[in-house]
Protein backbone atom coordinates (compact mmCIF):
# COMPACT_ATOMS: atom_id res chain seq x y z
CA UNK A 1 0.00 0.00 0.00
CA UNK A 2 1.05 3.84 -0.30
CA UNK A 3 3.59 4.66 2.13
CA UNK A 4 3.71 1.71 3.78
CA UNK A 5 5.81 2.29 7.23
CA UNK A 6 9.02 0.94 7.66
CA UNK A 7 10.21 -1.53 9.96
CA UNK A 8 12.89 1.48 11.12
CA UNK A 9 12.40 4.75 10.64
CA UNK A 10 14.29 6.47 7.51
CA UNK A 11 16.23 8.49 9.79
CA UNK A 12 17.51 5.66 12.06
CA UNK A 13 18.92 3.71 8.66
CA UNK A 14 20.33 7.16 7.34
CA UNK A 15 22.25 6.76 10.95
CA UNK A 16 23.20 3.40 11.13
CA UNK A 17 24.04 3.59 7.27
CA UNK A 18 25.15 6.69 6.56
CA UNK A 19 25.93 5.38 2.76
CA UNK A 20 22.08 4.76 2.92
CA UNK A 21 21.40 8.29 2.36
CA UNK A 22 23.07 8.64 -0.91
CA UNK A 23 20.34 6.96 -2.68
CA UNK A 24 17.77 9.25 -2.12
CA UNK A 25 15.27 10.37 -5.13
CA UNK A 26 12.90 12.46 -5.35
CA UNK A 27 9.21 10.83 -5.87
CA UNK A 28 5.95 11.99 -6.18
CA UNK A 29 2.69 9.84 -4.39
CA UNK A 30 -0.23 9.90 -6.86
CA UNK A 31 -2.28 8.72 -3.90
CA UNK A 32 -5.56 7.47 -5.54
CA UNK A 33 -9.15 7.54 -4.53
CA UNK A 34 -12.01 5.84 -6.02
CA UNK A 35 -13.98 8.54 -7.74
CA UNK A 36 -15.21 10.51 -11.27
CA UNK A 37 -12.59 12.14 -12.24
CA UNK A 38 -12.93 14.20 -15.71
CA UNK A 39 -10.99 14.38 -19.00
CA UNK A 40 -9.28 17.62 -17.81
CA UNK A 41 -8.01 16.02 -14.57
CA UNK A 42 -5.17 13.78 -13.47
CA UNK A 43 -6.21 10.61 -13.10
CA UNK A 44 -5.90 6.44 -12.43
CA UNK A 45 -8.33 4.69 -14.54
CA UNK A 46 -10.48 7.99 -15.79
CA UNK A 47 -11.61 9.38 -18.90
CA UNK A 48 -8.59 10.34 -21.35
CA UNK A 49 -8.45 13.82 -23.51
CA UNK A 50 -7.49 11.97 -26.28
CA UNK A 51 -7.25 13.77 -29.85
CA UNK A 52 -10.16 13.41 -32.39
CA UNK A 53 -7.68 12.65 -35.02
CA UNK A 54 -6.33 9.59 -33.41
CA UNK A 55 -7.93 6.37 -33.33
CA UNK A 56 -8.11 5.01 -29.87
CA UNK A 57 -5.14 1.54 -29.56
CA UNK A 58 -6.41 -1.58 -30.07
CA UNK A 59 -4.65 -5.34 -28.95
CA UNK A 60 -4.98 -8.08 -31.90
CA UNK A 61 -2.29 -10.20 -30.28
CA UNK A 62 -4.07 -13.59 -30.77
CA UNK A 63 -3.32 -15.39 -27.86
CA UNK A 64 -4.77 -13.05 -25.44
CA UNK A 65 -6.66 -14.53 -22.93
CA UNK A 66 -8.74 -13.89 -19.84
CA UNK A 67 -9.98 -15.96 -16.72
CA UNK A 68 -13.20 -15.77 -17.20
CA UNK A 69 -15.42 -16.98 -14.23
CA UNK A 70 -13.07 -19.48 -13.04
CA UNK A 71 -9.90 -18.46 -11.75
CA UNK A 72 -8.23 -21.47 -11.77
CA UNK A 73 -8.70 -22.10 -15.56
CA UNK A 74 -7.38 -20.69 -18.64
CA UNK A 75 -10.56 -21.12 -20.77
CA UNK A 76 -11.51 -17.24 -22.02
CA UNK A 77 -9.10 -16.66 -25.25
CA UNK A 78 -10.81 -13.25 -26.47
CA UNK A 79 -10.55 -13.51 -30.52
CA UNK A 80 -9.84 -10.44 -32.50
CA UNK A 81 -8.63 -7.36 -31.47
CA UNK A 82 -10.14 -5.04 -28.12
CA UNK A 83 -10.05 -1.99 -26.88
CA UNK A 84 -7.17 -0.87 -24.69
CA UNK A 85 -8.17 0.50 -21.42
CA UNK A 86 -7.31 4.10 -19.98
CA UNK A 87 -4.79 3.33 -16.82
CA UNK A 88 -3.09 6.84 -16.02
CA UNK A 89 -3.41 10.51 -17.24
CA UNK A 90 -0.70 12.97 -15.68
CA UNK A 91 -0.67 16.69 -16.16
CA UNK A 92 2.65 18.65 -16.00
CA UNK A 93 0.69 21.45 -13.17
CA UNK A 94 -0.23 18.61 -11.18
CA UNK A 95 3.23 16.61 -11.16
CA UNK A 96 6.24 19.22 -10.66
CA UNK A 97 8.68 16.83 -9.88
CA UNK A 98 8.34 14.83 -13.34
CA UNK A 99 10.13 16.13 -16.74
CA UNK A 100 8.29 16.18 -19.42
CA UNK A 101 10.03 16.36 -22.82
CA UNK A 102 9.77 19.71 -24.40
CA UNK A 103 6.56 21.29 -25.42
CA UNK A 104 4.63 18.32 -23.38
CA UNK A 105 2.63 18.68 -20.71
CA UNK A 106 0.38 16.05 -20.47
CA UNK A 107 1.09 11.81 -20.05
CA UNK A 108 -1.36 9.58 -20.94
CA UNK A 109 -1.01 5.36 -20.52
CA UNK A 110 -3.17 2.62 -21.20
CA UNK A 111 -2.75 -1.07 -21.92
CA UNK A 112 -4.62 -3.88 -22.69
CA UNK A 113 -6.29 -5.26 -19.88
CA UNK A 114 -5.74 -9.00 -21.05
CA UNK A 115 -3.25 -11.49 -19.73
CA UNK A 116 -0.28 -11.88 -22.85
CA UNK A 117 1.66 -14.80 -23.03
CA UNK A 118 5.04 -13.82 -24.44
CA UNK A 119 4.87 -10.34 -21.96
CA UNK A 120 5.06 -12.08 -18.62
CA UNK A 121 1.76 -12.91 -18.29
CA UNK A 122 0.04 -9.35 -18.04
CA UNK A 123 -0.89 -6.36 -19.88
CA UNK A 124 0.42 -5.25 -23.12
CA UNK A 125 1.01 -0.99 -22.39
CA UNK A 126 1.21 2.18 -24.19
CA UNK A 127 2.53 5.04 -23.07
CA UNK A 128 2.16 8.51 -24.71
CA UNK A 129 3.07 12.59 -23.96
CA UNK A 130 1.10 15.04 -25.66
CA UNK A 131 0.51 19.69 -25.48
CA UNK A 132 -3.15 19.73 -23.58
CA UNK A 133 -3.87 22.96 -25.36
CA UNK A 134 -3.19 21.02 -29.22
CA UNK A 135 -5.52 17.97 -28.26
CA UNK A 136 -7.72 21.12 -27.59
CA UNK A 137 -7.31 22.84 -30.56
CA UNK A 138 -8.23 19.73 -32.61
CA UNK A 139 -10.79 18.19 -30.67
CA UNK A 140 -11.23 15.74 -28.67
CA UNK A 141 -12.45 12.00 -29.67
CA UNK A 142 -16.12 11.86 -28.59
CA UNK A 143 -16.39 7.97 -27.19
CA UNK A 144 -13.53 5.95 -25.96
CA UNK A 145 -14.64 2.39 -26.70
CA UNK A 146 -14.63 -0.32 -24.78
CA UNK A 147 -14.98 -4.27 -24.79
CA UNK A 148 -18.03 -6.00 -23.94
CA UNK A 149 -18.62 -7.75 -20.66
CA UNK A 150 -15.93 -10.09 -19.72
CA UNK A 151 -13.73 -9.42 -22.20
CA UNK A 152 -11.03 -8.08 -19.69
CA UNK A 153 -9.48 -9.12 -17.42
CA UNK A 154 -11.11 -7.78 -13.81
CA UNK A 155 -7.66 -7.80 -12.47
CA UNK A 156 -6.04 -5.62 -14.81
CA UNK A 157 -8.30 -2.93 -14.48
CA UNK A 158 -8.01 0.40 -11.86
CA UNK A 159 -11.07 1.66 -10.46
CA UNK A 160 -11.67 5.31 -11.93
CA UNK A 161 -9.72 7.47 -8.99
CA UNK A 162 -8.92 10.93 -8.70
CA UNK A 163 -4.96 11.78 -7.35
CA UNK A 164 -3.91 13.94 -4.71
CA UNK A 165 -0.28 14.07 -5.44
CA UNK A 166 2.44 14.60 -2.72
CA UNK A 167 6.02 15.39 -3.05
CA UNK A 168 8.00 12.75 -0.71
CA UNK A 169 11.55 10.53 -0.78
CA UNK A 170 12.45 7.46 -2.09
CA UNK A 171 14.93 5.21 -1.28
CA UNK A 172 15.63 1.44 -2.80
CA UNK A 173 14.47 -1.83 -2.09
CA UNK A 174 17.46 -4.00 -1.27
CA UNK A 175 17.86 -5.55 -4.46
CA UNK A 176 19.06 -2.10 -5.85
CA UNK A 177 21.74 -1.52 -3.09
CA UNK A 178 25.23 -2.20 -4.23
CA UNK A 179 26.53 -6.17 -2.86
CA UNK A 180 29.21 -4.79 -0.01
CA UNK A 181 25.75 -3.01 1.13
CA UNK A 182 23.76 -6.07 1.47
CA UNK A 183 26.32 -8.15 2.85
CA UNK A 184 26.77 -6.22 6.03
CA UNK A 185 23.48 -5.27 6.20
CA UNK A 186 23.02 -7.86 8.68
CA UNK A 187 25.38 -7.56 11.81
CA UNK A 188 24.91 -3.41 11.09
CA UNK A 189 21.34 -3.46 11.38
CA UNK A 190 19.92 -6.24 14.05
CA UNK A 191 15.92 -5.84 14.64
CA UNK A 192 14.10 -5.58 17.58
CA UNK A 193 13.28 -9.50 17.27
CA UNK A 194 16.90 -10.27 17.72
CA UNK A 195 16.84 -11.30 13.73
CA UNK A 196 17.98 -8.81 10.98
CA UNK A 197 15.99 -5.90 9.21
CA UNK A 198 16.62 -7.55 5.30
CA UNK A 199 15.67 -6.47 2.98
CA UNK A 200 15.71 -2.69 4.30
CA UNK A 201 12.23 -1.69 3.78
CA UNK A 202 12.27 2.29 3.30
CA UNK A 203 11.20 2.27 -0.38
CA UNK A 204 7.75 3.76 -1.19
CA UNK A 205 5.11 0.81 -2.13
CA UNK A 206 3.09 2.86 -3.83
CA UNK A 207 1.66 4.10 -7.18
CA UNK A 208 4.01 6.78 -7.85
CA UNK A 209 6.23 9.33 -10.02
CA UNK A 210 10.25 9.40 -9.79
CA UNK A 211 11.97 7.31 -7.11
CA UNK A 212 13.26 3.57 -7.42
CA UNK A 213 10.76 0.78 -8.45
CA UNK A 214 9.55 -1.07 -5.35
CA UNK A 215 11.21 -4.56 -6.78
CA UNK A 216 9.62 -7.89 -5.34
CA UNK A 217 12.12 -9.67 -7.50
CA UNK A 218 15.50 -9.42 -8.26
CA UNK A 219 16.00 -5.81 -9.92
CA UNK A 220 15.59 -5.97 -13.57
CA UNK A 221 16.46 -2.42 -15.27
CA UNK A 222 16.41 -2.19 -19.74
CA UNK A 223 18.48 -0.81 -21.40
CA UNK A 224 17.61 1.47 -24.32
CA UNK A 225 19.14 0.31 -27.61
CA UNK A 226 22.15 2.65 -27.36
CA UNK A 227 23.04 0.91 -23.97
CA UNK A 228 22.19 3.31 -21.83
CA UNK A 229 20.46 2.11 -18.34
CA UNK A 230 16.91 3.58 -18.12
CA UNK A 231 15.35 5.85 -15.49
CA UNK A 232 12.44 4.90 -13.58
CA UNK A 233 9.79 7.03 -14.78
CA UNK A 234 6.62 5.63 -13.04
CA UNK A 235 5.23 2.73 -10.98
CA UNK A 236 1.57 1.69 -10.56
CA UNK A 237 1.50 -1.12 -8.09
CA UNK A 238 -1.16 -1.72 -4.70
CA UNK A 239 -4.25 0.12 -6.73
CA UNK A 240 -4.33 -2.96 -8.88
CA UNK A 241 -4.09 -6.68 -8.71
CA UNK A 242 -1.73 -7.36 -11.02
CA UNK A 243 -1.05 -11.27 -10.85
CA UNK A 244 0.16 -11.99 -6.79
CA UNK A 245 0.06 -8.18 -5.75
CA UNK A 246 3.13 -7.33 -8.21
CA UNK A 247 3.94 -4.13 -9.77
CA UNK A 248 4.27 -2.56 -13.51
CA UNK A 249 6.99 -0.38 -13.67
CA UNK A 250 8.00 2.03 -16.67
CA UNK A 251 11.14 3.56 -17.67
CA UNK A 252 12.76 6.24 -19.51
CA UNK A 253 16.19 6.68 -21.20
CA UNK A 254 16.92 10.60 -20.98
CA UNK A 255 19.72 10.25 -22.90
CA UNK A 256 18.28 9.80 -26.31
CA UNK A 257 16.64 12.54 -27.82
CA UNK A 258 13.36 10.25 -28.61
CA UNK A 259 13.24 8.95 -25.31
CA UNK A 260 12.53 5.42 -25.91
CA UNK A 261 10.87 3.53 -23.02
CA UNK A 262 10.16 0.55 -21.52
CA UNK A 263 8.39 -1.76 -18.87
CA UNK A 264 8.74 -4.42 -16.53
CA UNK A 265 6.43 -6.26 -14.13
CA UNK A 266 7.36 -8.45 -10.98
CA UNK A 267 5.11 -10.32 -8.28
CA UNK A 268 5.10 -12.20 -5.13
Amino acid sequence: MPGDTPELPVQDLRTLMPEYAGFAREATLLNPEPGDPGVRESSLGGELLWPADEPWPYCAQEDHWTYGTDWRNRTEIVPGAVPMVPILQLFARDVPGLAFPDGKDLLQLVWCALIHEQDSGLVVPRLYWRNEAEVLAGGLLPEIPKAGEGEYDEDNLPEPSTLSPVAAVDFPSGFDLPKDMRDTWESRLPSPSGGSTWPPDAHIIGTKVGGWPAWTQPADWPDCESGHRMDHLLTITGDIQLGDCGGVYFFQCRQCTDLPWDWRFDCH
